[in-house]
């Protein structure tokens, strides 16, 4: 399924991987990331992988659904930008290998694209689109209403989790864009394709 997108994706300089099912892609990252410090975006995705019980085991594990103790949740936040290994889910993911997210803070789009040495960006099947206005479509118009509604906010988009309405609530998540055109330099970029529907 993942072919052309794959194709696209490696020729922008990332490291591929794909899998049938989220349990075995997250033995897979399991086993690629030991003894560092790990920080994990807000992402329904990770949920479901269940990869911070994982990664936890062996590994400093900074995820503000999982506030170490004597931490806040934006100390936490911090720590996680400051990591080692960041691992997020994505929004969107054109087939030409475009990767879009929106963030509320901030914190996971920065450190997506500066910080840590390496990054994962897991995506299932239902986050790829078939071109850039797509995904970032996708992103705005699926993605970001589902996620309020999830989180209980207080937003237009929230109510029918339908679409985007530009609101000027002070309840919005949807406050930065972040686009991968290409492979950011500096660190190594691992997108994690799962044929599964993932997360929002």
């Amino acid at each position: 399924m993942f072919d052309v997108l794959k194709k696209s994706l490696e020729n922008k300089g990332y490291e591929v991987l794909t899998f049938a099912t989220g349990t075995e892609a997250a033995e897979a990252i399991d086993a690629r990331i030991d003894g560092k410090t790990v920080g994990i975006g807000g992402s329904l995705t990770v949920h479901q992988l269940g990869l911070f019980g994982k990664l936890a085991g062996h590994n400093r594990v900074y995820w503000h659904d999982e506030v170490p103790e004597g931490m806040t949740p934006v100390q936490t936040r911090s720590a996680a930008t400051r990591a080692q290994v960041y691992i997020s889910s994505v929004n969107g993911i054109s087939e030409h290998g475009e990767i879009v997210n929106i963030d509320n803070t901030g914190n996971r789009v920065a450190a997506i694209s500066y910080g840590p040495e390496e990054v994962f960006l897991i995506a299932g099947k239902n986050k790829v689109a078939p071109d850039f206005e797509a995904a970032l479509h996708r992103a705005r118009n699926v993605a970001a209403p589902l996620n309020a509604k999830r989180l209980n906010r207080k937003t237009p988009c929230a109510v029918k989790a339908d679409r985007c309405y530009d609101c000027k609530s002070p309840d919005r998540i949807c406050r930065n864009l972040s686009v991968l055109w290409t492979k950011p330099a500096g660190a190594h970029y691992t997108v994690v394709l799962i044929d599964e529907e993932l997360g929002y």
